[in-house]
């Protein structure tokens, strides 16, 4: 059982978050990936849960050569009990939590047309309330280490484009919620940093509607203004750190989050005329 931090060989980052333990949604690919490795490098032990068993074993293998403990736990995120049980498991293998990363997630695409209540649940289960439901039973733990939260938002919670109503307003809902804990959490010594990247390396372009993925499917996003994993955990893990509230990044995010915010209507005018056709505004219905 792991109790106090350790000194392991360095991988050339700082040690900042030495033997300190971290739970991580949605570990197996993509930006939780990265982060898990992030963390690994700088002297985490990491406990990391998802649905799928493969992928998560691999980023383990990955963490435990660079010098830390890491361990797995299938979990859902729209299933509480698993949730309680990735918590337990934490305690039961180190003795305590010190940072929970809400990072699980995934994007229903389709215009509002289109879409199935059944497509919009799937979206708000996952996004939202598995989110909130995760920092419901981290939290006891993370009191006790006055310990940290990162919610995994996007920028899309400030502007919505054709296709992505559902992604988008899951993403506003996560706002909602690190804005509410933010002061929901003051004076308790745990902390709640809302991160809302941009484009990011990932899987989720290639996962469908019903969450089935295939890695054969065309990758939709901007490849050119897209981060590596790495470098989104970089930053996001310096967030956390520094127990900020909110980090915006990539550059195109940052831009398109500050023309919403102080000129939304310059924005929106602009994707209804001259970039109308990018981002499918008028397109009709595509079949179902």
């Amino acid at each position: 059982m792991t109790t106090a931090p350790t000194r392991r060989r360095s991988f050339g980052r700082t040690r900042r978050f030495d033997g300190l333990v971290v739970w991580i949604t949605g570990a197996g690919s993509g930006i939780g990936r990265a982060c898990a490795l992030g963390f690994a490098d700088r002297g985490a032990h990491v406990v990391l849960s998802g649905r799928r068993e493969a992928p998560l074993s691999l980023v383990a293998d990955a963490c435990r050569a660079r010098g830390v403990e890491a361990t797995v736990v299938v979990a859902d995120v729209t299933d509480e009990a698993s949730l309680e049980a990735a918590v337990a498991v934490a305690l039961e293998a180190h003795g305590r939590l010190d940072i929970v990363l809400a990072n699980a997630g995934c994007s229903v695409s389709g215009r509002v047309e289109e879409l199935s209540s059944t497509e919009w649940r799937r979206q708000l289960d996952i996004n939202v309330i598995g989110l909130a439901s995760t920092v419901r039973v981290a939290l006891p733990a993370l009191r006790e280490t006055g310990g940290r939260i990162g919610l995994v938002g996007s920028v899309m919670a400030y502007v919505s484009v054709p296709g992505t109503a559902a992604y988008a307003a899951s993403k506003a809902a996560v706002r909602a919620i690190g804005d509410a804990l933010h002061l929901e959490l003051v004076g308790t010594g745990v902390s709640s940093t809302l991160l809302q990247p941009g484009f990011v390396e990932s899987d989720i372009a290639r996962v469908d509607n019903a969450g089935v993925l295939d890695l054969t499917r065309p990758e939709t996003r901007p490849t050119a203004v897209m981060w590596s994993g790495a470098r989104a955990a970089n930053v996001m893990l310096n967030a956390l750190h520094k127990r900020q509230r909110e980090l915006v990044f990539t550059g195109h995010g940052r831009l398109v989050t500050r023309l919403a915010r102080h000129i939304p209507g310059l924005l929106y005018s602009m994707m209804a005329g001259p970039l109308a056709s990018a981002v499918g505004a008028g397109r009709p219905s595509s079949a179902r």
